[in-house]
C-alpha cells in the first residue's frame, strides 16, 4: 500500500473515532481546528500557485463556518443578541473567504483566520472553566 494512502486511511479512522467519542463542546473545537487547518492549506496553495487546491480548501473552510453558523441555537442562549452577532460574524467570514477566493488575497484569509482563532480561544476558555469547576 502507498504510504500516503495508508496515512490518510489511518487519519480517517482516527478522525471518526474522535468524533464518535467527542462531547458537543469538543466537536465545536474540532470544527474550529478544521477551519483553521483549511485556511492554512488554502493560503499555502495560494502561495504555491495551486489555484484548484486553494479553491477546494477555501470551499471547505466556508462549509465549516456555515456548519458552525447553522449550529447556533437562539432558544438555548442566555442572550439571543449574542447569537445573532455571532451569526453575523460567521456570515461576514464566509463572504470574506468568497472574496479571497475571487481575488487571491492572502490578507483576507489571514483576517478570517484571526477571527476564527479569537472565537476558538474563547471556546477553549469555556472548556477550561468547565474543567476547573
Amino acid at each position: 500500500m502507498n504510504p500516503m494512502k495508508a496515512l490518510r486511511a489511518y487519519q480517517k479512522v482516527n478522525s471518526h473515532a474522535q468524533i464518535s467519542e467527542a462531547s458537543p463542546h469538543r466537536l465545536i473545537q474540532m470544527l474550529y481546528e478544521g477551519g483553521l487547518d483549511r485556511l492554512a492549506q488554502a493560503k499555502g496553495a495560494l502561495v504555491r500557485g495551486d489555484i484548484p487546491q486553494k479553491c477546494l480548501m477555501l470551499t471547505k473552510a466556508v462549509d465549516i463556518i456555515t456548519g458552525l453558523r447553522q449550529g447556533l441555537d437562539e432558544e438555548k442562549a442566555e442572550d439571543p443578541a449574542t447569537i445573532q452577532q455571532l451569526a453575523s460574524l460567521y456570515d461576514y467570514m464566509s463572504a470574506q473567504l468568497l472574496q479571497a477566493n475571487i481575488s487571491n488575497d492572502p490578507e483576507v484569509i489571514d483576517e478570517v483566520a484571526r477571527l476564527l482563532i479569537t472565537l476558538k480561544s474563547g471556546w477553549d476558555g469555556i472548556a477550561s472553566q468547565e474543567i476547573a469547576q
